[in-house]
């Protein structure tokens, strides 16, 4: 099923000029950089800005699916449906608003991000040193739309494979730093003994 069956895909925030961070006031601002594939970022913290003339459906209130459609990595990324206030959307990213009853957002972003997907998307881009992902392939992407329970699990085995692969490499970063250790303490040991002799 095309993604534009699926979900509204709208606009968001044109910055006129160079975003300035303030300190106080302003409203919390998502940027490109903000958009992680794990969905990891911490909302709570986004800097914050002032944006006149931001309209209602530049703002994600939970529940919709942010895009990068610029740059290398163009991935989505699902807004948790408990944001402590709404947050701006800042171009180049794109507002994903699926049909709830249909589409879970975490899955719809697992779908964007599956490297088939991201292939076709690929396929469409445009230009050569920024690529581009035009509103049209999106629109018009491809989403296997299993019933919503079998979403939900998919998305929750998801999310255990990523945090085992997770553990899997602090564990071998750990096992790493414990070798070095313990090498580093026999060539110690060895030397003081050449000494003793």
């Amino acid at each position: 099923m095309h993604l534009a069956e699926l979900s509204d895909i709208h606009s968001t925030y044109t910055a006129r000029g160079r975003l300035v961070p303030l300190t106080k006031g302003g409203v919390p601002g998502l940027q490109m950089r903000d958009v992680v594939a794990e969905g990891s970022t911490c909302l709570s913290r986004l800097q914050r800005f002032d944006l006149p003339g931001l309209a209602s459906h530049h703002y994600v209130r939970g529940g919709e699916v942010v895009f990068r459609s610029r740059g290398d990595s163009t991935i989505a990324m699902a807004i948790p449906d408990d944001l402590t206030e709404p947050v701006a959307v800042i171009m180049p990213l794109l507002i994903i608003r699926p049909d709830r009853n249909r589409v879970l957002p975490e899955y719809l972003a697992w779908a964007i991000n599956q490297p088939a997907a991201q292939h076709r998307l690929a396929a469409e881009a445009q230009g050569s040193n920024l690529r581009m992902i035009p509103l049209s392939a999106l629109k018009d992407l491809d989403i296997p739309v299993p019933d919503l329970a079998t979403q939900k699990k998919i998305v929750e085995l998801d999310a255990l494979a990523r945090r085992e692969s997770s553990l899997l490499r602090r564990l071998a970063e750990q096992r790493e730093r414990l070798a070095s250790i313990l090498l580093a303490q026999v060539a110690t040991d060895a030397r003081r003994e050449e000494i003793a002799q």
